[in-house]
């Protein structure tokens, strides 16, 4: 059946007008053309759209059930999007103001952090204090089906839509963990809470800063933490400082560069590279130093992805602090969210990050300092043990100090380095540079 010619010039036309409307969202967006970047006088190309038309004309007239036009380009700007990188998306209104939501601290879900490996759907970090964090999800978890569907085939927002739903209702997710077998895990929805930033002193002298997001007021609150921290050791300036930035997915940049400025008091921070001229970034930091030169260990893991790599690599190029851990996650780009019309946007890959040694981040990671694996620590049971000081008419002490009981720490309280391995070790290693240091 010949194309009816007048159907194909509407269809063009509806294709050159959605093109339009793309182009102008993006210019919208503050950009300025470069010499890579195309001319918007070069010839359109006629033919490829002249296919695209007659695709869509055939769809319509042939699909076995009716189809319209909105569905039919909204897949098409999908279908374009989704064959560029696994992080450039197009976003309707639903995931769009999910987005914007999740960088302010208040949002409905699982609290997870998800991408695709190999088409399947991969956990990159589960949130704190939230549901999957409950349930004990891990970064590189494989979550193969969605109650009880494959999310094999599925896109990544497709994957994301099926585990979003109201507060309160459940959700079966069957995971894929490495040495285990597939096993199922229930999790409630809720509205996610995420205060990204939390502070506790270990022991007199070493404080423990733990960053789970960066959202826009990351930095703010990073400074207070350090304050608070501060006023919490009596006043005293802290002898070690351990960042934990272990499952933190990422976020907002400017918090990361925040972040990382108050721990550095000159020199480059991050750069990117991108084609456009708006694309290409340079951050350094200013003279406040609001951790005061605090001995640092940076911990980091497989779930340290993107904004928390920023600020590992940073500190490890200057040499400002000991990055511990395992090789974190290796997102090295930078995404720009570019708003269309009727509350929708593109999720769009602009440019990739550099540490200021030039490092690029992208598919490689961080690589710490000093690998530390996850481990448990159990502790040994010394009720049985006797000391010299437990002894019936054992001699006291030549230069008058007290005596030593074998029972002298049995109240004390557990701490957050009796637990965590890898924080055990960060506290042991900023100890012995504060030996060697007073020696």
């Amino acid at each position: 059946m010949p194309f009816p010619k007048t159907r194909l010039a509407s269809a063009l036309l509806s294709s050159m007008l959605l093109l339009g409307v793309l182009n102008s969202s993006v210019m919208a967006a503050p950009s300025a053309p470069t010499a890579e970047t195309p001319s918007s006088t070069q010839t359109l190309p006629l033919n490829d759209l002249r296919t695209f038309a007659e695709v869509l004309e055939r769809i319509k007239t042939a699909y076995v059930e009716p189809i319209d036009d909105k569905t039919l380009f909204e897949n098409a700007i999908k279908g374009m999007l989704s064959n560029l990188d696994p992080h450039s998306s197009y976003l309707e209104p639903d995931a769009f103001r999910d987005l914007q939501e999740s960088t302010s601290g208040e949002f409905g879900g699982l609290g997870i952090e998800v991408g695709l490996e190999d088409g399947i759907l991969q956990v990159i970090a589960p949130i704190d204090d939230s549901p999957a964090s409950a349930a004990g999800l891990e970064a590189q978890d494989l979550i193969i089906k969605i109650d009880d569907q494959p999310t094999k085939g599925l896109s990544l927002m497709e994957s994301v839509e099926k585990m979003r739903g109201k507060p309160g209702t459940s959700i079966r997710l069957t995971i894929v963990r490495e040495g285990r077998k597939p096993f199922d895990v229930t999790l409630k929805r809720a509205v996610i809470k995420n205060r990204s930033v939390k502070s506790q002193l270990l022991e007199n002298d070493y404080g423990f800063l733990r960053i789970s997001q960066f959202q826009v007021n990351t930095g703010d609150e990073v400074e207070k933490a350090l304050a608070r921290l501060k006023k919490e050791n009596k006043g005293q300036p802290l002898k070690g400082l351990i960042l934990d930035l272990r499952n933190n997915p990422g976020g907002v940049l400017q918090a990361a560069v925040e972040v990382t400025d108050h721990f550095l008091s000159s020199g480059l921070i991050v750069y990117t590279k991108g084609r456009l001229a708006n694309a290409e970034l340079r951050f350094s930091a200013n003279a406040k130093n609001a951790s005061e030169g605090v001995p640092l260990v940076v911990l980091i893991n497989g779930g340290s992805a993107s904004a928390s790599e920023i600020v590992a690599g940073a500190l490890q190029d200057h040499k400002r602090g000991i990055v511990m851990g395992t090789d974190s996650f290796g997102k090295g780009s930078v995404q720009t969210v570019l708003p269309l019309n009727n509350d929708r946007a593109l999720k769009l890959t602009t440019a990739l990050y550099y540490t200021p040694k030039g490092r690029s981040i992208q598919a490689q990671g961080i690589v710490p300092d000093i690998l530390v694996e996850r481990a448990k620590l159990s502790q040994e049971d010394s009720t049985m043990g006797i000391k010299e000081a437990d002894l019936v008419g054992h001699l006291g002490n030549g230069n008058g100090g007290p005596d030593k009981r074998s029972n002298a720490n049995k109240d004390k309280k557990p701490r957050l380095q009796d637990e965590d391995y890898q924080i055990n070790q960060a506290v042991n290693l900023l100890k012995g540079l504060n030996v060697l240091k007073a020696k």
